[in-house]
């Protein structure tokens, strides 16, 4: 039996390495690029047209937004609203489609000998600067809001962004181990504080405010605005033993499905040093309000890279540095789906697709859709089906049922049984 294998969805022109969803546009946004290097490729943020072609989930280039000799490292998303990370700077994007108005008036009002030199001049479109394109009716409008330095490291570069629920603040973090909080969109700062000794791997924003932070001085950090709330202690009751040294790799908070008040904590810990026989990398779920740890559970050897949590808190979407993806159910840690070096080199970034909006239309008869970028330029798609489940009324009843004909079949073979 061959390799389990993804459909390929996407192939930039650039290494990827960040990904988000709008699903109430039908969007997905693929960024990334090859930096300032003078090798002759390209920087942007691709803008793809999700669609359900003949029951299969596409996506067809809508837009290429040039970012010239900026990479694109990690991206959020706060409705029409994109924060790109791009080397020490955070760049605002404000990208809008609709529906291009009918300009057949326009055409009926010209001289007649005009309509065919605008229809010759409209030909070399891209090479003009314009911030939008139209496809198949749809037209994207881009432009580039404010940016501002947000790392100032010896080596500055701005590793995690994210906004907060209400979208009217941005914190990033990177190499200086300094947390920025920023107002939206005027960028301009409200906070810095110092959070970690080194590095800052991940941050996410809680609805409550709340910032958790994780960085390579093997912290796991909770902020109130710049103030110390608690760090995550996972190690001391962990299932390692405490001369194998873990750090915090990533960490999102997620919705508890069903409890429209709960929250749930997920990080996910790597071991500091790669060893010839490598210890198991590890999921761990929190408590959202005491951040006391709920259960841990071993994810394999392979080094996380990434980490994504549904919209509803049901699924976590991990990408390894060896290309390998895999689905796990948010409340059990349990894997439903996994593929195997799907890219064949590390995995940049991974996205569901939202549980609003279109997305219930793109789905189609799947439980959950996740989408995944590596530096192999290739968007992949991994659809885990319906788990179909059978309602305890029917259990009970087929357990009678059962229990019946065992009884006839005894007393057919034994006359006098009962």
């Amino acid at each position: 039996m061959g390799r389990r294998r993804a459909p390929e969805l996407y192939r930039a022109p650039f290494p990827l390495y960040a990904l988000q969803v709008d699903a109430g546009a039908g969007l997905l946004i693929a960024a990334g690029g090859g930096g300032a290097a003078k090798t002759g490729i390209k920087n942007g943020v691709h803008f793809l047209q999700l669609e359900r072609i003949n029951g299969h989930l596409s996506a067809s280039l809508l837009h290429s937004h040039d970012t010239q000799t900026r990479a694109t490292m990690n991206l959020a998303l706060a409705g029409n609203i994109l924060a790109a990370g791009q080397d020490a700077h955070c760049q605002l994007l404000r990208f809008q489609a609709q529906r291009p108005q009918s300009n057949s008036k326009a055409e009926k009002a010209g001289p007649k000998e005009h309509g065919p030199r605008q229809r010759k001049g409209a030909a070399p479109a891209e090479k003009k600067p314009r911030a939008e394109t139209q496809r198949e009716g749809v037209e994207l409008r881009v432009e580039n809001l404010q940016a501002v330095q947000t790392d100032f490291g010896p080596d500055p570069l701005q590793k995690a962004v994210c906004f907060s629920h209400d979208h009217t603040l941005l914190a990033t973090g990177g190499t200086d181990g300094c947390v920025r909080v920023w107002k939206v969109p005027s960028l301009e700062k409200t906070e810095e504080f110092k959070a970690h000794e080194g590095e800052i791997e991940d941050l996410t924003l809680g609805p409550d405010g709340k910032l958790v932070t994780v960085g390579w001085d093997f912290k796991a950090c909770v902020w109130q605005k710049n103030q110390l709330v608690t760090q995550l202690h996972w190690q001391e009751n962990g299932p390692t033993s405490s001369n194998t040294p873990y750090r915090y790799q990533a960490c999102r908070f997620g919705r508890v499905p069903d409890q429209p008040a709960g929250l749930r904590l997920f990080t996910v810990q790597i071991p500091h040093k790669r060893l010839r026989q490598p210890p198991p990398c590890y999921l761990t779920a929190w408590d959202g309000s005491t951040f006391l740890p709920l259960r841990t559970r071993s994810c394999g050897h392979e080094v996380v890279s990434c980490l994504s949590v549904s919209e509803s808190g049901t699924f976590l979407g991990l990408g390894t540095v060896t290309g390998s993806v895999a689905i796990y159910i948010a409340f059990s840690l349990q894997r439903l789906y996994y593929v195997r070096e799907a890219h064949g080199i590390v995995v940049t970034d991974v996205a569901f697709l939202p549980e609003r909006g279109r997305g219930p239309e793109l789905l189609g008869s799947h439980e959950t859709a996740l989408f995944s970028v590596a530096v192999d330029s290739r968007c992949q798609l991994h659809l885990l089906p319906s788990r179909r489940s059978v309602p305890v009324w029917l259990l009970l009843l087929l357990c009678v049922g059962l229990i019946v004909v065992t009884i006839l079949l005894l007393q057919s073979a034994f006359p006098g049984f009962l």
